[in-house]
């Protein structure tokens, strides 16, 4: 199974993974033979690369990468709880503790070394799957820094909760990619995090540290964030984590900010460590997350072009790739594998 953008469909490929809507209904099943006037299709709902199947993709690790498997029932269970307690406030909020759990349970019966993003969402990019991105990630990080099982949880309770204020803001959210918004508007969305951390107040059960995910995720450790300009010493790891965690996602889905591909995202972060996001917590994040997804089709500083084989443990931004065309545009007559540990002048300068 390898990954490939809609505009590479050549018509008669198989469908790798179930295609999802926004309503996380299937739109295409995995097994279906693609045609050519899909392509459009696809891209005007939003859904730019797929996974097909094909004698390219054969021996690809797939089962290498942590790839959370975020339930329906736990996605279905944010929107609603999230919403229905932004009107009102609803006792039901503590339901996100059991969908909370079930992240952290998911990730720790799984022995991967690499998060893998692209496997995160379907389609739908807005607050409530951003949040179980978030909350995921956030998690993934927490256990490989080895924190407290308890600091863990509420981590996750944190982060899922962490952008609940977004929805007492006035402001449409249908571009998303859109970072050019105006004064007033920025301000607006900065005060996010002050509805956010009044709503959940007075929720008794929730641990200050879950409240002060929601009021300090968006602090920098230099104190140039929001909303108190907190320096590190200031701000707690639970906070730094989930900044990091935020802004990655943000920053490769396009919310409220500029779109970025993974491997993008991951070197934007990491030239902001120990500047505006913690060190440590960025050389974690920068060891956890695959840059390039297995499956994913790459371009070499030779120009050739390959498809990522399986990913170097400590290392996601080399892994083993498979070359599959030359910088002519012909194709290899046979596989040609290339260890990007040990091809030292060797690497990887785009995605497709």
């Amino acid at each position: 199974m390898r990954k490939i953008p809609v505009d590479l469909i050549k018509g008669g490929e198989i469908l790798a993974k179930d295609i999802y809507t926004e309503m996380d209904t299937i739109l295409m099943s995995a097994g279906t033979v693609i045609k050519v006037q899909y392509a459009e299709r696809l891209k005007k709902l939003g859904i730019y690369n797929l996974y097909i199947e094909d004698d390219l993709a054969y021996g690809i690790c797939l089962e290498q990468i942590t790839e959370m498997k975020i339930k329906q029932q736990c996605q279905t269970v944010v929107k609603e709880t999230l919403e229905k307690f932004s009107y009102c406030g609803d006792a039901q909020l503590k339901n996100l503790q059991n969908v909370a759990r079930e992240i952290i349970n998911d990730l720790l019966e799984q022995p991967e070394v690499i998060f893998n993003v692209e496997g995160m969402r379907k389609k739908s990019e807005n607050i409530y799957a951003h949040s179980l991105n978030v909350c995921a990630l956030s998690v993934f990080i927490a256990l490989r820094m080895r924190l407290p099982r308890k600091k863990i949880d509420e981590i996750a309770v944190g982060s899922i909760l962490h952008d609940i204020g977004y929805t007492y803001v006035p402001i449409e959210m249908q571009n998303m990619e859109n970072d050019s918004y105006s004064e007033k508007e920025i301000k607006q969305l900065k005060m996010h995090v002050i509805h956010g951390y009044s709503a959940i107040e007075h929720e008794n059960w929730l641990s200050d540290t879950a409240k002060n995910i929601v009021l300090c995720h968006h602090e920098k450790i230099d104190g140039s964030g929001f909303p108190f300009h907190l320096t590190s010493e200031k701000i707690g790891v639970e906070e730094k984590i989930v900044a990091v965690c935020d802004q990655f996602d943000r920053s490769v889905y396009g919310l409220f900010s500029k779109k970025m591909k993974v491997h993008e995202a991951i070197e934007y972060i990491v030239g902001l460590g120990g500047q505006k996001y913690d060190l440590e917590v960025v050389k974690c994040f920068n060891s956890s997350v695959a840059a390039y997804p297995n499956g994913t089709l790459v371009l070499t500083n030779d120009n050739d072009v390959g498809i990522v084989l399986r990913q170097n443990a400590e290392f996601p931004t080399r892994p083993v790739i498979r070359l599959i065309e030359d910088k002519n545009g012909k194709p290899y007559s046979e596989f040609i594998e290339k260890n990007l540990i040990k091809e030292l002048t060797l690497f990887i300068k785009d995605t497709f």
